[in-house]
């Protein structure tokens, strides 16, 4: 085990993490049953939501539709993001945004048929590495960074 971060250290790396992964797990629910549903996507981070793309038809897309709610798991176990966010969908996406989402991520859904477009916006996130940081875990509260709070 390391030496915890600093509240300061996990926003940070946890900013850091946002602005230059592009793939996260994407879980959901079934609103009716409540199964869950759990996929891998590509995402855009803009400094305040996270962009997202899938096939309009598929369950995440039902489910993010139907429930306006994610969670989204970024990182590996021993350095995870967990974000719990609420979601919407982007009716008009500008071409700018598009743009900047095909060039992170290295996939362009403008150019497949039938994609739609989400906008998740966190209402919590929590980041640690080992347990030794589960205390704390907590870095961005109702929507707000914990230093900032």
């Amino acid at each position: 085990m390391t030496e915890p971060r600093s509240t300061a250290r996990r926003v940070a790396d946890t900013r850091h993490r946002l602005e230059t992964d592009v793939d996260l797990w994407v879980a959901t629910a079934d609103p009716a049953t409540g199964e869950p549903f759990l996929v891998p996507l590509s995402f855009l981070w803009d400094g305040e939501t996270l962009l997202l793309s899938t096939p309009a038809s598929s369950r995440t897309a039902r489910n993010l539709l139907a429930t306006g709610r994610a969670r989204l798991g970024v990182g590996a176990t021993r350095d995870v993001v967990l974000v719990d966010a609420d979601v919407e969908v982007v009716d008009a996406l500008p071409t700018d945004v598009g743009d900047a989402f095909a060039t992170a991520t290295g996939f362009d859904p403008r150019t497949l048929t039938g994609y739609a477009w989400f906008r998740a916006r966190p209402r919590t996130v929590q980041a640690w590495r080992e347990a030794d940081e589960l205390e704390g875990r907590t870095v961005l509260r109702d929507g707000r960074w914990v230093l900032e709070a």
